[in-house]
């Protein structure tokens, strides 16, 4: 067991012992809808300062065009949430399954655009070789989880939607903006892992 990991699963558990503190949800939603199960893999990677690795969509994709996510997707018949987060990010990243030793799920997120995604956190080796596909992929970076997980660093901004103001997160590391869902899914593993004590 590394350090790495035998830290971050012990704050996991500790963080998500008792009932969910006030977690970030998508203020688009009314209620009463149903979603479509997905996963995402926080994959964190194993070294001193420990980044996340985190991607590009293209321009070009239907959803979500541009934005900046954690390799993921909806899950597939048969599949459980962390098959399909590691079936997703072998298919968008080139990461081995085997390279991947899965921490645990953290709290289901549901997205105004009619998923509920499962975050499966898992640490990657420092070195791992990454092949991103490029029908998914523009780019791929890895954002360092202590500047991340600094719940200064996650900035509420509003945005209009539909006639209505609507609050969102943002986080701004180098040229990169992460907001939407991948910022809120950070914003919720903030306030469950305590990383800055």
């Amino acid at each position: 067991m590394s350090e790495l990991f035998e830290r971050v699963s012990q704050l996991f558990r500790e963080g998500h012992a008792s009932a969910p503190p006030s977690l970030w949800r998508d203020p688009r939603l009314l209620g009463d809808e149903t979603f479509v199960p997905a996963s995402v893999l926080i994959a964190m990677t194993e070294r001193d300062d420990p980044g996340f690795l985190l991607l590009h969509r293209p321009s070009h994709m239907r959803a979500h065009p541009g934005q900046i996510a954690f390799p993921g997707g909806r899950q597939d018949p048969g599949e459980d949430a962390v098959q399909a987060a590691l079936r997703e990010a072998n298919e968008e990243l080139g990461i081995d399954k085997d390279d991947v030793r899965v921490v645990g799920t953290s709290d289901l997120y549901h997205s105004g655009s009619g998923y509920e995604i499962t975050p499966v956190l898992g640490i990657v080796p420092p070195e791992i070789e990454i092949h991103p596909n490029p029908a998914e992929v523009a780019q791929w970076f890895e954002a360092p989880v202590d500047f991340v997980l600094d719940p200064a660093n996650q900035v509420q901004k509003w945005v209009e939607y539909e006639g209505i103001m609507h609050p969102f997160i943002e986080i701004q590391w180098q040229e990169h903006c992460i907001w939407g869902v991948t910022a809120a899914i950070i914003s919720n593993l903030t306030r469950r892992l305590n990383w800055h004590g």
